[in-house]
C-alpha cells in the first residue's frame, strides 16, 4: 500500500509588493497611499514550486539565503497564503519557524509554556502532562519564574524547541533552529528529531549545515531564486550542492 501524501505543494508562487521609495513617516506613507502616489516593485519569492511529501519522509530544503526556503515553510505552516497555486496539508503541524514566535516576553517561562501550548492547540491538561518533560529537556528549571525577556537567544530556542516537540505531531517544521545554542544541545535536539522520525512524524527541515541535512533527511528540495532546481534523494543532491557552492 502506498504511503499517504501528507503535504502537496502544487504550482505555488508567492509575490510581495516592495515599495520602491522611502518615507520619512508612516503618516506620509498613508497620505501618498490614499492619493495612489505609492509605487511598488513586484518580487516573486517563490515561482511555480511543486513537490509532494509522503508520510514519514524527512524533507530538507536547501539553497542560498533568499532562495525562498523560509517562505516555503511559512506557506506550508499556513502563515503565508500563495499568490498562485495551492498547498494541501494532512495532519497536525508543529512549526518551529521563528524562535519565540507566540511568546510574550514579559511573561515568565512557565507562563509562556502554557500560552504557547494554547497557541499550538493544546489544552491546559495536556500541558500539565508534558510540563516536566519541557522543563527537563530545556534544562531551564532554575529559570522557570524568570521573564523570557531576560533570556538569551539560546535559552529561548531551548524553550521553544521543548514546547514544539512534545508528543508526536504529524508534521514537524524546523527552520534553522539547530544553529542556535551550544553544540551539545544541538545534538540533543537532533536526537529528539530522530526519535520523532522513528515514531512516524514527517519532518520539514531547513539548515545551512549540509551534514545536518544528510543526517536527518531522506529527500531534498533545492531552491534557487524561488524555483525548484532539484528534488529527489539526499545523497546525490547534497553532493551536487556542495560542488556548486
Amino acid at each position: 500500500m502506498d504511503r499517504q501524501t501528507v503535504i502537496k505543494v502544487d504550482h505555488v508562487s508567492i509575490k510581495f509588493n516592495l515599495s520602491s521609495e522611502k518615507f520619512d513617516s508612516f503618516k506620509e506613507y498613508v497620505i501618498k497611499s490614499i492619493k495612489k502616489q505609492v509605487s511598488f516593485e513586484e518580487f516573486w519569492a517563490l515561482k511555480d514550486v511543486s513537490f509532494e511529501v509522503l508520510k514519514g519522509d524527512s524533507l530538507g530544503l536547501i539553497g542560498l539565503n533568499g532562495s525562498g526556503k523560509s517562505t516555503m515553510l511559512k506557506t506550508i505552516a499556513g502563515v503565508l497564503k500563495p499568490t498562485e497555486g495551492s498547498v494541501t496539508v494532512n495532519g497536525i503541524v508543529a512549526p518551529l519557524i521563528e524562535l519565540g514566535a507566540g511568546f510574550d516576553f514579559d511573561l515568565t517561562a512557565k507562563e509562556n509554556i502554557y500560552l504557547n501550548g494554547a497557541i499550538l492547540g493544546h489544552s491546559r491538561e495536556v500541558m500539565d502532562q508534558h510540563y516536566e518533560d519541557i522543563v527537563e529537556f530545556s534544562e531551564l528549571r532554575d529559570f522557570m519564574d524568570v521573564p523570557v525577556k531576560n533570556y538569551s537567544s539560546g535559552m529561548v530556542s531551548r524553550l521553544a524547541f521543548a514546547i514544539a516537540t512534545i508528543g508526536t505531531p504529524d508534521i514537524l517544521i524546523v527552520d534553522e533552529v539547530l544553529s542556535v545554542g551550544d553544540f551539545r544541545f544541538q545534538q540533543k535536539c537532533e536526537q529528539r528529531i530522530h526519535n520523532m522520525k522513528e515514531k512516524g512524524t514527517t519532518i520539514l527541515f531547513v539548515s545551512h549545515s549540509i551534514d545536518q541535512v544528510k543526517s536527518i533527511c531522506n529527500k531534498i528540495v533545492w531552491l534557487e531564486k524561488g524555483r525548484v532546481k532539484r528534488f529527489g534523494d539526499v545523497e546525490s543532491i547534497c553532493e551536487e550542492y556542495r560542488n556548486s557552492y
